[in-house]
């Protein structure tokens, strides 16, 4: 069943830190000349119109994006990230919203390729049509965790997997450890971007254990709640784990989170996190 549509959601605050901290991981791996590849196991359609039908009736990303879009001195590791943002809002005037892929492309070098995964049948054709003619860009209708080994590990040797699926299917995640620790396998240098959203604690510290008890090393975690986690109906914050960090990578993050938080979480009823879940 595929009833998930990411265009309800684009440019919540989930996506802010989602998007935050890939930008932060693209722009790392473009330091060295050598090429890199991309990959996405769930990569929707591209690019979002935060004034069509679906942006509107939810309202997300007034909540979101909307509160970052003028704000001012932003830290240096937020920068990436909104440039990317801005590259699709030429008129200085804040209507589209890019996906992951578009973050991506917008931090892709000519060397540097992405290979992105949708299943679902209406959101493949649009996310073909948004990079047609890309020579660095090949999208795949299949199902991220089933075809992700397929392209692993690749042939430029470094890069990054961004695995976010929508977390609909009651075991998404388990299915999210096994398919981390099945890429590992194949690909231990890779870098790995996990999202996951954070609907009540009990699912989160499931996940970290498994995580702990993989024998991967080297995986550092980020959380942006904006209620308590016990607050019932809805997802309270998002989490993005990342396996093999770039350096500074934390450093990093320790700056951008307060000030998510401050723009984001008005209320002040949540909460923010980075730690090492498995040091070196």
């Amino acid at each position: 069943m595929l009833s998930y549509r990411h265009s309800f959601h684009a440019g919540n605050f989930a996506d802010v830190l989602k998007h935050g901290v890939l930008a932060l991981l693209l722009d790392a791996l473009r330091r060295k000349e050598t090429p890199f590849c991309y990959i996405e196991t769930h990569a929707g359609v591209g690019r979002y119109d935060l004034q069509g039908a679906a942006a509107q009736k939810t309202g997300e990303w007034r909540d979101g994006i909307a509160r970052l879009w003028s704000a001012a001195e932003p830290p240096q590791a937020a920068v990436p990230y909104l440039e990317a943002v801005r590259a699709l809002n030429g008129d200085g005037k804040l209507r589209f919203y890019p996906g992951s892929p578009r973050i991506a492309r917008h931090l892709l070098r000519q060397q540097d390729r992405m290979v992105l995964m949708e299943l679902h049948p209406a959101d493949l054709p649009l996310l073909q049509q948004e990079f047609s003619g890309d020579r660095r860009v090949a999208v795949r209708h299949q199902d991220g965790h089933t075809g992700l080994k397929a392209f692993l590990p690749p042939q430029e040797k470094r890069g990054l997997v961004l695995i976010d699926p929508s977390y609909e299917v009651k075991d998404e995640f388990d299915r999210v450890v096994e398919t981390l620790q099945e890429s590992h396998r194949r690909w231990p240098t890779g870098i790995y971007a996990l999202w996951y959203p954070i609907l009540n604690r009990a699912s989160i510290d499931r996940l970290h254990r498994r995580l702990r008890d993989s024998g991967m090393r080297k995986i550092l975690y980020a959380e942006l709640s904006l209620r308590p986690d016990d607050t019932p109906f809805g997802m309270n914050g998002s989490g993005m784990l990342i396996v093999n960090p770039p350096w500074q990578l934390d450093q990093q993050l320790g700056s951008l989170l307060p000030w998510l938080a401050h723009h984001l979480d008005s209320e002040r009823r949540g909460h923010h996190a980075m730690e090492w879940l498995v040091p070196e």
